[in-house]
């Protein structure tokens, strides 16, 4: 477990090649010891506390061109802030229905952090586990909480 406790629960991951793959929820992965592990723990529970705003790992998540811009588009938006839908809609140039697909699909949240992004009207989804509940807890943790008011 590269964090068995958070406001979201325990964390897990996969890794494969030195670099992250995927963030599971509730319970450990195959990214279980060694220097990366080190690391993501280290970095997520200075994240937890409020001490670190920007995520430093090796991330390797699959997925189409698309995706990828899709990717580095969220990490791209800053701690404490949010983007819409729309507004990754119209930076990408796709529709915001494939921006909530991709969002859907984001296989390591918070790391790339999807909870960033809103519904034009309201929270949106969230694939995390624990749902929006969890997307609230992480909003809250980044002091964006007050946009959900």
């Amino acid at each position: 477990m590269i964090c068995p406790t958070s406001p979201v629960g325990p964390l897990g991951a996969d890794a494969e090649d030195g670099a992250i793959t995927r963030l599971i929820w509730g319970h450990a992965g195959t990214l279980q010891d060694g220097p990366l592990f080190e690391k993501a723990q280290q970095q997520l529970a200075a994240y937890f506390a409020g001490q670190l705003k920007s995520f430093d790992l090796p991330l390797r998540p699959r997925g189409s061109a698309f995706q990828q811009a899709f990717y580095a588009a969220l990490c791209a938006i800053p701690f404490g802030e949010t983007r819409t839908y729309g507004d990754l809609a119209g930076d990408l140039d796709v529709s915001a229905q494939a921006i909530g697909q991709a969002c859907g699909a984001n296989p390591i949240a918070i790391f790339i952090p999807c909870h960033r992004v809103l519904a034009a009207n309201g929270l949106g989804g969230y694939s995390g586990h624990g749902g929006i509940e969890a997307k609230v807890a992480l909003l809250r943790l980044e002091g964006a909480a007050g946009l959900l008011i």
